[in-house]
């Protein structure tokens, strides 16, 4: 069938999704979805908009669910965009703002799907090499560039940058687009949204997949000055103008005005957190500090393939990544304590 692609299929690398097996008794940390479920205010509108409306077309332009992030950050709600997932978002931002004569920049080990999209949308891309400690420094980003892009935290590595290093960045790029990648930012992190008042070049991306536990729905919204949004809407408008349904803007806008659920159940993440990264350092893993709804951990003495292997035999599911300089760090997603309990035993059985 190869010989109907077009020529750009046969370069592709696709992204590869974690895992979603069908195990009996299954502690699933690999995907980084949150072990606590969705708002019941979510879920009530969810229910609610499951009616004869769905025979309409949703709004496309989703205005009830962007007044409703709007009022949450304190911005305008023309400068809210939203989107099938981040993913879909970043595609866009992709499109619409990276793509330049001079090279994109973002770390060499970061969220795969960013040389993924350069490949399928020709942007040309410099990855940055992260420091000898896994982190990000700006100083490294002042090289010729048309954009840049970052997460923050980090992923797979979970480590934050503050909020004074993304303004330095702003600072020295004027003008250059700077998207933040903000997935994990909830869980410790400092958003960067309040500075997209200040500058034009500026667009924040967030998900609604992790800390508002709505990952099985797809929603994601960047913030940024108008032009910013303009861009994004236009790319949108010229690939699916109804990326939202009403199930969906219903869920998404009751999930975002519930705060007191969202603080509870990430507190609680980020608790479990801390009791999990002593758990691992005490048996001997180096654990990188994480602001995310996960640790990268490796130990010193057992190869991060095997390891893997040895949870799964025990139906524990963790991600590995076989790369360069991470391939023994496992990326593991908070649970609950009980999950997480269930981790520690699976590995003093493999470790002894």
């Amino acid at each position: 069938m190869s010989r109907f692609w077009s020529p750009v299929v046969s370069t592709l690398k696709p992204y590869v999704a974690g895992e979603q097996p069908r195990i009996e008794n299954l502690v699933k940390l690999n995907t980084n979805e949150n072990p606590y479920g969705p708002s019941p205010k979510a879920i009530l509108a969810i229910q609610s908009a499951t009616a004869d409306s769905l025979r309409l077309y949703p709004d496309p332009s989703a205005l009830t669910l962007r007044q409703t992030i709007a009022r949450t950050y304190g911005v305008d709600a023309d400068e809210v965009f939203v989107g099938n997932g981040s993913d879909e978002v970043l595609a866009h931002a992709f499109v619409a703002l990276l793509k330049h004569d001079l090279p994109l920049l973002f770390p060499d080990i970061t969220y795969s799907f960013y040389p993924t999209y350069c490949a399928l949308f020709g942007i040309e891309a410099t990855q940055v090499p992260l420091t000898q400690d896994f982190s990000i420094d700006i100083a490294d980003y002042n090289g010729p560039c048309g954009a840049i892009i970052l997460p923050n935290p980090n992923a797979p590595t979970g480590i934050g940058l503050p909020l004074s290093a993304i303004e330095t960045l702003l600072q020295e790029h004027p003008d250059q687009p700077v998207v933040i990648d903000e997935a994990y930012i909830d869980f410790g992190g400092e958003s960067a949204i309040p500075l997209t008042r200040r500058y034009e070049n500026l667009l924040v991306i967030h998900t609604l997949s992790k800390s508002r536990s709505l990952a099985g729905m797809r929603v994601g919204y960047a913030i940024g000055q108008r032009p910013l949004i303009d861009a994004l809407e236009r790319v949108k408008d010229s690939f699916n103008s109804y990326p939202l349904d009403r199930v969906a803007q219903a869920g998404a806008a009751a999930a975002i005005e519930d705060a007191a659920w969202f603080d509870e159940t990430r507190q609680k993440i980020m608790e479990t957190r801390e009791h999990l990264t002593q758990a691992l350092r005490s048996r001997g893993f180096e654990v990188l500090p994480s602001q995310a709804n996960f640790v990268f951990a490796r130990h010193p003495g057992h190869d991060g393939a095997d390891l893997t292997r040895g949870l799964r035999e025990r139906a524990v599911l963790v991600r590995h990544f076989a790369k360069p300089r991470i391939s023994d760090f496992l990326r593991i997603t908070i649970g609950t304590p009980a999950e997480c309990d269930r981790l520690i035993g699976a590995l003093d059985e493999i470790c002894g």
